[in-house]
């Protein structure tokens, strides 16, 4: 039997190898958001001369943060690992782009309507995810940077950049200049629907008011709950929020006059605390179960809002084995002090210095002093008596601290 010869394939293929790792995923998302083309809307390439649109150059930054979580000199490292068609890119056009393009696309972006684009953005979200906007929680933190950052522009392109200050810093660390990062995101899975960078010394209290116009926008309607802490709890801010018809929930401030009531009266009437639920402890298997209850205020709030005290048993016993933790922690630094100044090579002399030393361990371990009372002189035929004191149990609450 005779075998005819193989003949060569007219075109002659070609073997292509590239990595895809979770890339297929992530361009999957951003097509149903749509946001290439969103960002092709809100940030246009004018220059012609332009290789690689400022767009594309802007999803190649986005997916290879989410693929590698490099720094931005290293992202077209990171795309040129992967296939070039999983960015939207001609293995041409990705041999174009560079450090340059990335930086451009960002300068262009810095100059479009970024609240327009995520306002956009989450339209969509809650368009195609059926994401839910009925609840949404606000927080924020302050990011800290290392170096003296003394020269900073007060504008940029005509527009002001937030600035690294010094503030108060949630890191314990108020050596170094920060940045305050707010975010909102929404209750139903965490979804993020709004973000907002600000100097480093902005109070949070002033934020929240265009915050709630902002996700207003976002959720199509007023009577979201909002929920944010304490910096929310602004006569100004509350009233703006509950006149659009808004509704919030925050904590109280342990300066308002009503939180100094509310420890005043329990300490002689108990109130009415109602069991909302009975759970075992969700840390310790086996430890001792975590009962919350509440406790509506009959007085309300100045303003005739609403206070619920809210009191968790489990939260009441960790409290206490912290302060016990910290007093045994104090009451140890101060027998070593102690023990320094009696030392017959003391460098500690004079009541000044002693007495600074002992505020400097007070303040680090969280503790003070307890009052002393003298006692009185009592001719020795008399017995005094002194009536027992009351035993009085302050239940933790919103705001106690335990």
């Amino acid at each position: 039997m005779r075998t005819q010869p193989r003949q060569p394939p007219a075109r002659p293929f070609a073997l292509t190898t590239g990595r895809l790792g979770p890339l297929p995923l992530v361009s999957h998302f951003l097509v149903r958001l749509g946001l290439i083309e969103l960002l092709d809307r809100y940030v246009p390439t004018t220059d012609r001369r332009c290789a690689v649109p400022h767009a594309l150059a802007l999803g190649v930054l986005l997916r290879s943060n989410v693929v590698e979580r490099e720094p931005i000199c290293r992202a077209v490292e990171t795309a040129h690992g992967f296939a070039p068609a999983l960015y939207d890119l001609a293995a041409e056009d990705l041999q174009h782009l560079s450090d340059d393009h990335l930086g451009q696309a960002l300068d262009r972006l810095f100059d479009a309507d970024r609240g327009a684009l995520l306002t956009a953005v989450m339209l969509g979200l809650g368009q195609y995810f059926g994401v839910r906007f009925d609840e949404l929680h606000n927080d924020s933190t302050s990011i800290r940077f290392c170096g003296q950052y003394r020269h900073q522009p007060e504008t940029v392109r005509g527009r002001r950049p937030a600035r690294l200050v010094f503030g108060y810093s949630k890191d314990h660390r108020p050596d170094l200049r920060q940045l305050l990062f707010i975010l909102t995101t929404a209750e139903d899975g965490g979804v993020p629907v709004k973000f907002r960078c600000m100097d480093g010394n902005t109070n949070d209290s002033v934020s929240h008011l265009e915050t709630w116009n902002t996700v207003r926008a976002v959720a199509g309607r007023p009577d979201f709950l909002y929920v944010a802490d304490s910096k929310l709890c602004g006569h100004d801010t509350l009233d703006a929020i509950h006149r659009s018809g808004g509704r919030f929930v925050t904590v109280l401030p342990r300066s308002r006059q009503e939180d100094r009531q509310f420890r005043k009266r329990v300490q002689t009437t108990t109130p009415d605390w109602q069991l909302v639920l009975d759970r075992p402890d969700p840390r310790n298997r086996g430890g001792p179960p975590d009962r919350w209850f509440v406790y509506r205020d009959p007085i309300g709030s100045m303003e005739a809002w609403p206070i619920v005290w809210v009191w968790s048993t489990l939260l009441t016993q960790r409290q206490r084995a912290g302060r016990q933790r910290r007093i045994a922690a104090a009451s140890k630094a101060l027998t070593a002090l102690r023990g320094r100044i009696v030392s017959p090579r003391a460098r500690l002399r004079g009541g000044a210095s002693i007495d600074l030393e002992v505020e400097k361990l007070l303040e680090h371990f969280r503790v003070r002093r307890l009052p002393r009372l003298a006692p009185r002189n009592i001719p020795a035929k008399c017995e005094p008596v002194f009536p027992p004191p009351p035993n009085i149990a302050l239940p933790p609450c919103g705001g106690c601290g335990g």
